[in-house]
């Protein structure tokens, strides 16, 4: 590790783009360590549930956030979260926490919050990180930034694939017109549309942009 600040990739986009799948690859590839910052919300979204809140109160959330410690790490070049010691694993992916996110999300503290964290990867090592503010407040100064998209259609079979069922759209709206860092295609993001792209071919694009960078 150096003591220098890492090298920081950031690939956001919407939910069911393929960014997840993307940013891991890449990661793989490059050596760097995969950190998809959405677990950090699911694992407070899990930590509210278990805790009996309701995530539409924000008074009652926050004062949960202030008792809750968080503790980011990484093990074998992927991220890990664990909330007051407990590592929720399977559990970030459940109906319930998927149900419960998007409102812990909106809340400014909340964000903050894990903003802090996040950004503190980069302080031990190099890291490619997919969310869907990332190049646009966590590392806004990465010449790295990347948006990946596609379609609703695709985007909605592809959730169906993974056995998720909610709407896109609702997803998308509440994303994009949150208060707190609204998704947004970050400026100097390279945008690629995964709709007709094979996962290789996505990746193959975020390499070479990469590489042409670095050399």
């Amino acid at each position: 590790m150096s003591a220098e600040k890492g090298i920081a990739i950031a690939i956001d986009g919407p939910a069911a783009s393929g960014k997840s799948s993307v940013a891991r690859r890449v990661a793989q590839e490059l050596g760097f360590v995969f950190v998809n910052s959405g677990a950090m919300y699911r694992a407070f979204a899990w930590q509210v549930l278990q805790a009996g809140k309701d995530a539409n109160d924000e008074v009652s959330v926050l004062e949960l956030l202030h008792s809750t410690q968080f503790e980011c790490g990484e093990k074998d070049g992927v991220g890990t979260v664990f909330v007051n010691g407990v590592d929720p694993g399977e559990q970030l992916t459940s109906d319930q926490v998927n149900a419960t996110v998007s409102a812990i999300a909106t809340y400014p503290e909340v964000r903050e919050r894990l903003v802090a964290a996040q950004r503190a990867y980069r302080e031990h090592c190099n890291v490619v990180m997919e969310g869907r503010d990332i190049g646009s407040v966590v590392f806004s100064d990465t010449p790295y930034k990347y948006y990946i998209d596609a379609s609703p259609e695709v985007r909605e079979q592809r959730r169906k694939a993974q056995g998720i069922v909610d709407s896109i759209a609702d997803r998308d709206r509440q994303d994009s017109t949150r208060k707190a860092s609204p998704l947004v295609a970050a400026e100097g993001a390279v945008v690629v549309d995964s709709s007709d792209l094979s996962l290789e071919e996505v990746v193959a694009v975020v390499l070479r942009g990469i590489r042409k960078h670095l050399a």
